[in-house]
């Protein structure tokens, strides 16, 4: 079977959003932020979450995103791949999840982990896994210049980033 649509337009309106906390630029790091803030850098401000997997259903990052909706441009930070160690899961971003997040104008910053610890409970799992702050930083940055939609970034963020971003990933 299969199945084609074409979607026109998508509308919405935000209840039951959380107040997001206003954090500055100069003391932004996505490890210890809210799961969803808005990052403030003299007069741009943007809402911001993160996913701490790439599974959609693992952490129910759609609430995170969600209480960012009502805010002008909307970032959305997500490991590309989460691994827990040879006896823990192993997750990986779907393509799907990129396509949600463009339908709902959510700029994406594909991420990566780049610090963990030794899970003390378990002999081959890892804990406590750190994103690469200075790297969401740059996109950060890169998405305040961009003045095209959050689809046309997505797009070129997976087609001509993707496979130089997989490398840091690999190696991290």
């Amino acid at each position: 079977m299969q199945i084609n649509a074409t979607i026109t337009g998508l509308q919405y309106q935000v209840f039951l959003a959380n107040e997001l906390e206003t954090i500055k630029s100069k003391d932004f790091d996505i490890n210890t932020c809210p799961t969803s803030c808005i990052y403030s850098d003299k007069k741009l401000n943007f809402a911001i979450s993160k996913w701490v997997s790439p599974k959609r259903t693992r952490s129910y990052p759609y609430e995170r995103v969600y209480n960012t909706l009502e805010n002008g441009k909307k970032i959305t930070v997500i490991p590309v791949v989460k691994d827990e160690g040879f006896d823990g899961d192993r997750d990986f971003i779907q393509w799907d999840t990129v396509s949600m997040m463009s339908l709902l104008d959510v700029y994406v910053i594909l991420a990566y982990y780049e610090k963990a610890e030794k899970n003390e409970n378990y002999d081959n799992k890892i804990t406590n896994q750190e994103f690469d702050n200075q790297y969401v930083l740059d996109k950060i940055q890169e998405i305040s210049a961009y003045h095209s939609s959050a689809l046309h970034w997505n797009l070129q963020e997976l087609n001509d980033n993707f496979s130089d971003f997989i490398v840091k990933v690999k190696s991290s």
